[in-house]
């Protein structure tokens, strides 16, 4: 604990601090006079310790300050561990306080960059790698382009462009620079339509799902962009389909409660540890990793959703079913 630290005003410790030396230097001259030493010493005494009183007081005011001089010096050499000490009470601790909270934040940030470039590179380099493969072996003559070797590139060639488009979409997110133009549309024509891309998708991948689609009423109306809610629903129906089992079935709906609108989509694949809701959500997050990236899932799908959903003043939310998995979208503003 630092000296002055329960004062909660800088102003009151300023003025404890001169109090304490003008007193120190009135004690000492009335001592030194009492006694009858000569004059200047005494001044000279009383001055060597007020000047040390005003140190010790004032310590615990200045050394903050410098401590967030370095640790400031420190961050912007990439060192976001430095902290300051924050004990007192008044206008200078409030700042360390906020200084460190804003370190550690930037520390956060700096984490999730770097575990953002090491995903993105690897989420890259397995397309290319396998592009690189097949053009080397029909380069080296060990393959014939055949209609087989083609579809192999042609796939790998979609998976990049598919994950090329959801980070340039995540960037317009966070900057705020994504097109949103908000209308009243139907949601039904939005929900067929991604429900019915996912058919085609499933029996391209050879997998066997089935879907269906109910609106509740059947001229339910929604107020937002159709083509970005188009991207939350077709996001989370591709990832149901993916995650369920071959024959298994996934069920869209949407329905209006008072003024609100809620789409559900539920599947009977693995489900979602509870402890891992919060983090599907997250850039790159799978909750399988491994079967995610066999199948082609990126772990930014959801990701994007869940921005779009924030976009339109809603909510996004995962619910636990058996089995399976329910992911629920609340939006504002719904009319019938």
């Amino acid at each position: 604990m630092r000296p002055l630290d329960q004062l909660r005003s800088l102003k009151a410790k300023l003025s404890a601090v001169i109090v304490a030396a003008v007193a120190v230097t009135v004690t000492v001259v009335a001592v030194g006079h009492d006694a009858g030493f000569p004059w200047i010493p005494v001044v000279l005494t009383a001055g060597l310790l007020s000047l040390g009183m005003i140190q010790l007081l004032a310590r615990g005011m200045t050394s903050p300050v410098k401590e967030m001089a370095d640790a400031a010096r420190a961050m912007a050499k990439g060192d976001y561990g430095r902290r300051v000490t924050a004990t007192s009470r008044d206008e200078v601790g409030e700042l360390a306080r906020s200084f460190n909270k804003m370190a550690s934040e930037l520390a956060a940030v700096d984490r999730m960059r770097r575990d953002f470039l090491a995903n993105v590179s690897h989420e890259l380099r397995t397309p290319i790698g396998a592009l690189q493969a097949v053009l080397e072996n029909l380069v080296d003559g060990v393959e014939s382009l055949d209609p087989k070797a083609l579809d192999t590139m042609l796939s790998q060639v979609k998976r990049l462009g598919r994950l090329v488009e959801q980070l340039l979409d995540l960037s317009r997110l966070e900057s705020g620079a994504i097109p949103f133009h908000p209308v009243d549309f139907p949601i039904k024509p939005v929900l067929e339509q991604a429900v019915r891309e996912s058919e085609l998708h499933s029996r391209g991948e050879l997998k066997e799902v089935e879907l269906s689609c109910s609106i509740r009423p059947e001229n339910l109306m929604l107020k937002g962009d159709p083509e970005r809610m188009h991207q939350v629903v077709a996001n989370i129906v591709e990832n149901a389909v993916r995650h369920s089992p071959d024959g298994g079935r996934v069920d869209v709906s949407a329905r209006a409660e008072s003024d609100v609108v809620t789409i559900e989509v539920l599947d009977e694949g693995p489900g979602i540890p509870e402890n891992e809701e919060a983090r599907v959500f997250e850039r790159f997050y799978r909750v399988d990793a491994a079967r995610s990236s066999s199948d082609g899932g990126t772990g930014l799908g959801l990701a994007i959703a869940k921005g779009i959903v924030d976009l339109h003043g809603g909510d996004m939310r995962v619910e636990q079913r058996s089995p399976g998995c329910r992911m629920v979208v609340t939006l504002p503003g719904a009319t019938s």
